[in-house]
């Protein structure tokens, strides 16, 4: 067994699709319409979906927005320099919500990111993770 994607709803997928591809820097791998069903899935990774786990966005054509509830937490990911990361990310117009530095009570270097439709991701350090 594997895991094989994570699937986010998103309201405006061409905005999401950019934030992931040009500020994330990760890769369209596939998109397919259901007009019948009025929905969009795009599949988006750092790597090809045979070895890696990737997100699955899903736009219901008829959803202008989503409520994010409280059970969900984050994505995360690695990236070589979380201050790189978070200087590039914002350069590229992205919001970082928590600057990178060091985890309270921990020692991982971290970071936290919004993507357009309020989704948390994680930037971690390869170093540790607490």
């Amino acid at each position: 067994m594997r895991l094989l994607h994570t699937m986010l709803r998103v309201s405006d997928l061409e905005k999401s699709l950019s934030f992931y591809t040009n500020v994330l820097g990760m890769k369209l791998l596939r998109r397919k319409d259901y007009p019948e069903g009025k929905f969009t899935l795009a599949f988006i990774g750092y790597g090809d979906e045979s070895d890696n786990t990737v997100l699955e966005l899903t736009h219901n054509w008829d959803t202008n927005s989503y409520d994010l509830g409280n059970a969900y937490g984050h994505i995360a990911i690695e990236v070589e320099d979380v201050y790189a990361a978070c200087d590039s990310i914002k350069a590229k117009g992205g919001e970082v919500v928590r600057e990178a530095g060091p985890m309270k009570h921990g020692s991982s270097i971290l970071a936290f990111v919004k993507d357009p439709d309020g989704y948390m991701i994680e930037l971690l350090s390869p170093s540790r993770k607490d």
